[in-house]
């Protein structure tokens, strides 16, 4: 058994990747011109934006779009590559002087689990990124519009003494501050038993999430059993930083990788629930091999001899598949975010059965 794929295995290979890089740009084409229309019918109708602006913020939004149909870039590619083999005789030639199709197959499965490990350490975080830049960018864009737009907001942080639930009508970030708006703070105390205890609310109009506190403006402190004292500033310790505020506010989605553990642990250090944060980082660990097994998939609706008739059809029904196993992998998010089934399953259920699949239908076709 071969460690290092051979000549026979790297041409391939690398018309395999070639077509996936195809797939890859037409898709991305499309997603950027339907991003470009969204972002000048939302944003340009609303706000003096020029083309540059309105071209950098669909630049900015796009990559979390393409990763996400990423895996139809593998299925296309792959199916395209190996029909093409297949149309020009090569594959048969294969065949004929006794290559076994696992031989060719297998690197480029291994070549899409290789790229899917990738994108998920550095394509996600990226992605994140520019997620979070198209947020600013488009709220300095439409400035005063968005600002008064509601966007209420709740966070929750606690400390060994004390816990802090905080409601604010709207929230933004100036200069990389996190900012609420119409504020109400309720701040409770940990009783030597584990319990909480009331302490005091606090109105104010304005917080800023400064290192280590929070800083509120035109404040107005209540406590049980005494009258409201009004007070121009006021600070209260804060454990958040700007990272995990700015987590609070987004979708799972929008989180990098790398961020997701740390998310999860703060989100429920808070007493939050982390069921969305925990079904994100299941997904992103299965990416891999749901990519890999978009390439089996894929080769496996190929491979049929074009003497034998009937093989557009079959790379048909592979498209076909593949886009009844990505409705399918939706369906089972949707179920684990309502918690009928557990995260883990939701998220590595769809890519083993679309691999299995795959598998068997190369064991059908290859060993009979």
């Amino acid at each position: 058994m071969r460690l290092f794929p051979g000549r026979l295995e790297l041409y391939v290979l690398n018309r395999t990747l070639t077509s996936v890089a195809g797939a890859l740009a037409i898709i991305a084409a499309v997603i950027l011109l339907i991003d470009f229309v969204d972002v000048s019918r939302n944003v340009g109708g609303r706000a003096d934006a020029g083309f540059v602006a309105l071209l950098w913020l669909t630049l900015l939004k796009a990559p979390s779009t393409i990763l996400t149909l990423l895996p139809f870039a593998f299925l296309f590619g792959t199916l395209a590559a190996f029909v093409g083999l297949n149309r020009r005789s090569e594959l048969i030639a294969m065949r004929a002087a006794g290559v076994s199709a696992w031989r060719f197959i297998l690197p480029a499965a291994a070549a899409a689990f290789v790229v899917g490990a990738l994108t998920v350490a550095v394509l996600n975080p990226m992605a994140a990124w520019m997620n979070v830049r198209f947020e600013q960018t488009r709220t300095a864009v439409m400035d005063d519009y968005l600002a008064g737009a509601p966007k209420e907001t709740w966070l929750r942080q606690t400390d060994a003494t004390s816990q802090v639930v905080i409601r604010a009508r709207s929230h933004d970030e100036v200069g990389g501050v996190v900012r609420l708006k119409t504020v109400s703070m309720f701040i409770y105390r940990v009783s030597s038993d584990g319990g909480l205890e009331f302490s005091r609310r606090v109105e104010a109009a304005e917080a800023r999430l400064m290192p280590g506190y929070w800083r509120l403006t035109d404040v107005r402190e209540a406590t049980p059993g005494a009258g409201s004292v009004r007070s121009e500033f006021l600070t209260i310790p804060s454990t958040l930083d700007d990272q995990d505020a700015i987590e609070r506010f987004t979708t799972p989605e929008a989180i990098a990788f790398w961020r997701l553990p740390t998310t999860i642990a703060s989100a429920e250090k808070a007493g939050f629930s982390a069921l969305p944060q925990r079904l994100r980082l299941q997904q992103l660990l299965a990416t891999p091999l749901l990519f890999s097994a978009m390439s089996v998939l894929a080769a496996a609706f190929s491979l049929r001899l074009m003497r034998l008739g009937g093989l557009p059809a079959l790379a048909g029904s592979g498209v076909v598949l593949g886009f009844a196993f990505f409705f399918f992998n939706q369906m089972c998010i949707a179920l684990g975010k309502a918690e009928i089934i557990p995260a883990m399953l939701a998220a590595w259920a769809p890519p083993l059965l679309a691999l299995l699949s795959g598998l068997t239908l190369l064991c059908y076709t290859e060993d009979g």
